[in-house]
C-alpha cells in the first residue's frame, strides 16, 4: 500500500507538490480551507488528484504518512496542532521537491533584496545560456517543475516560512541578503526566532558549498560570531576588505572565481541597495562559472523587478514610481534613499508592528507631504501628527490616494507608493495593489 501524502493548500506549491507526489507514487490528497482557484482546480483534475475546498476533513488528513503545508499555514492553525500532536512530519514543497531534484541550486533569502537578486540571478544565467529554472516565491512551482523539467539549475528564492519547513535540503549556493524584524507575528514576536528562520538556509552545507553574504548586516554580523558554518564563504559589501565583492571608485567590483569590475553607471538597476543585490547575485554566476564578460553585459540589461522602485509614468512633470512590494520598513528606507527629487509618498496597509522611527529622519529629508492609504490609519496619524510638522492626507481608497499625491505634487516632484505594510486590509496582494496604482496613476492621463 502506498504511502500517503496530505499537501495542505492548493495555490501554486502545493498543486505542484500533489503532482510530483502522484509521480512519485504516493497515494495523494489535496485539502485546502479556502476555495481553490479554477485553474490549480482544473489542474488537480488533469492529474486525477481527489482534493477538498472549504474544509479540512480531520480524519483523512491526520490518516497521512506525511504532510506538506503551503508556507501561508502558521504553525498557529488548528490543524497544524492536531498533526503536530500525532507525530506526523510536515514539511515544505522545497524540502519534499529536493528529494528527487539532481539540478545545481541557487538559493536567495533574506528581508529585503532577495526577489531583485533571485531574478537578476536567473537572468545573467539565462543570458549566459544555461539550462536554468525559477522557482521558489517567483515563477513556477519547484516541485512541479522537478516532476516535469529536466534543468540543470534552479534559481530558488525561498521566504522563513518555506525554510521553516526545510530539514534535509542543501543549497549547492546560498545567499542571505540582510536580516531586519519582520514577519513577528509569525514568530511569538521574538526576532530569534524570525533570524533563526533565516539562517536555516546554511544547514547541511560543507565546503563544497558557497555561502554567498552581506558582510556589514549587523545582524549576520552577530550571529556569525555565534555560529560555525561549514561553506565557503563569499563576503560583499561597501568596502574592500575581507569581501570577495564591493564598490571602490565608481566601480563594482568582483573577485571570486575570476575577476572583473564594472562602472557603478552601467548597471541598469539604480540605488546602493541594487548594487548590494546586484553583487550577490554576480557572485553566484561566477560561482557557477558564467564568464564575466555575460555577467557585466547582464547587469547593464537587466531592468529590475515589477512593483520594486518601478517607474510607472511621468504626468505634468511628476515621476509616479510604483514601490508595491515595500511591504515593511526597511523596504521603504531603501526607496526613500534613492529618492533625489522632493517626494510625496504613500503609506499605509495591514501593520505588521512597525517601528516608524527607522524612516522618520528621511521622512523628514526627502518628503513634503504623506498620504495614508488604508483600512485604519490611526497608528500612522498619531505617530507622524506627534514626530514631525509634514502635511498628510488620510484615505481610505488607492483612488483617494492617488488623487491626493496628484493634488499635492508639484512639478519635478515624485509621487512614491512605498507602503511599509501588507496588502491585504484593501487587495489580494502587493501585486494587485501596484497594479491597481499603475492603472489609477494611467487614468490621470486620460
Amino acid at each position: 500500500m502506498a504511502e500517503k501524502i496530505v499537501v495542505l493548500g492548493a495555490g501554486e506549491s502545493g498543486v505542484g507538490s500533489a503532482i510530483l507526489a502522484q509521480k512519485k507514487g504516493f497515494d495523494v490528497w489535496v485539502s485546502d480551507k479556502s476555495a481553490i482557484k479554477q485553474n490549480y482546480k482544473e489542474m488537480l483534475v488533469k492529474y486525477n488528484i481527489p482534493f477538498e475546498e472549504l474544509q479540512h476533513t480531520e480524519n483523512k488528513i491526520l490518516d497521512a504518512t506525511e504532510v506538506i503545508k503551503s508556507p501561508g499555514i502558521p504553525e498557529s492553525a488548528d490543524i497544524i496542532k492536531k498533526i503536530r500532536a500525532k507525530g506526523i512530519p510536515v514539511v515544505s514543497e522545497i524540502e519534499f521537491a529536493c528529494r528527487y531534484n539532481k539540478a545545481k541550486t541557487i538559493c536567495i533569502t533574506g528581508s529585503n533584496g532577495k526577489t531583485t537578486t533571485t531574478m537578476l540571478t536567473y537572468f545573467i544565467l539565462s543570458h549566459a545560456g544555461y539550462n536554468v529554472g525559477l522557482a521558489g516565491n517567483v515563477g513556477k512551482s519547484f516541485a512541479l517543475q522537478v516532476a516535469e523539467e529536466n534543468f540543470d539549475y534552479y534559481v530558488i528564492e525561498l521566504s522563513s516560512f518555506q525554510l521553516d519547513g526545510m530539514y534535509d535540503f542543501r543549497a549547492d549556493v546560498a545567499i542571505l541578503m540582510n536580516i531586519t524584524p519582520d514577519h513577528l507575528d509569525r514568530y511569538n514576536y521574538e526576532f530569534q526566532n524570525y533570524i533563526n528562520s533565516k539562517f536555516r538556509i546554511l544547514q547541511n552545507l560543507t565546503q563544497e558549498q558557497y555561502f554567498i553574504y552581506w558582510s556589514e548586516d549587523p545582524v549576520i554580523k552577530a550571529e556569525l560570531k555565534k555560529r560555525e558554518v561549514s561553506a565557503s564563504l563569499a563576503p560583499f559589501g561597501a568596502n574592500k576588505e575581507n569581501n570577495v565583492a564591493w564598490i571602490d571608485n565608481g566601480s563594482l567590483h568582483v573577485n571570486c572565481m575570476n575577476s572583473f569590475s564594472i562602472p557603478v553607471n552601467d548597471v541598469y538597476i539604480k540605488g546602493i541597495h541594487n548594487m548590494y543585490n546586484s553583487m550577490a547575485a554576480s557572485l553566484a554566476a561566477s560561482i557557477v562559472g558564467v564568464p564575466d564578460a555575460v555577467i557585466k553585459e547582464a547587469l547593464s540589461l537587466f531592468k529590475g523587478v515589477e512593483h520594486r522602485l518601478e517607474y510607472v509614468d511621468t504626468i505634468k512633470g511628476v515621476r509616479y514610481i510604483n514601490d508595491s512590494k515595500a511591504t515593511n520598513i526597511d523596504s521603504c528606507w531603501y526607496a526613500l534613499q534613492s529618492m533625489t527629487t522632493p517626494t510625496v509618498l504613500i503609506l499605509g496597509g495591514t501593520d505588521k508592528g512597525n517601528d516608524y522611527n527607522a524612516i522618520l529622519d528621511l521622512v523628514k529629508q526627502k518628503v513634503h507631504t504623506l498620504v495614508f492609504m488604508g483600512v485604519d490609519n490611526a497608528k500612522l496619524v498619531k505617530f507622524f501628527s506627534e514626530n514631525s510638522n509634514i502635511p498628510f492626507v488620510d484615505t481610505h481608497s488607492l483612488k483617494d490616494a492617488v488623487e491626493a499625491c496628484y493634488n499635492a505634487a508639484k512639478e519635478g516632484d515624485t509621487v512614491l507608493l512605498s507602503p511599509c505594510c501588507a496588502s491585504f486590509d484593501l487587495f489580494k496582494n502587493y501585486e494587485n495593489r501596484g497594479e491597481l496604482f499603475k492603472e489609477a496613476v494611467r487614468a490621470l492621463r486620460k
